[in-house]
């Protein structure tokens, strides 16, 4: 008996799950700016752990697609830069958080 063709409807939310938040730093800050109103670049490294070139190209890249917003202050005569999620964020985090529930439920 020949073996049955697989079920290729999980395709749809594969698709849909490539792009900016496929990456693991980039879906944390997103996830971490959805819970909190704003952070700093300086917290926002230390909680993902990570170097400044890497922190700043990630934050860079969801910052041009217009995922980000930023807010530059001074604290203490130190320059401060603030992150927040956009609306546009928000509704792709929203949709691709959705997108990996689906596809987890299908191989469940």
């Amino acid at each position: 008996m020949p073996p049955s063709d697989p079920d290729i409807s999980s395709l749809d939310e594969l698709e849909a799950l490539a792009g900016l938040l496929e990456h693991r730093v980039r879906l944390a800050i997103c996830v971490l700016l959805s819970k909190h109103d704003m952070m700093s670049f300086s917290r926002l490294k230390q909680v993902l752990d990570e170097k400044d070139g890497s922190i700043g190209t990630h934050l860079r890249k969801l910052e041009d697609a217009g995922y980000l917003s930023i807010e530059k202050t001074f604290r203490d005569r130190r320059p401060v830069t603030w992150y927040q999620l956009t609306e546009e964020g928000r509704r792709r985090l929203r949709l691709h958080v959705s997108n990996l529930m689906r596809l987890i439920e299908r191989t469940l």
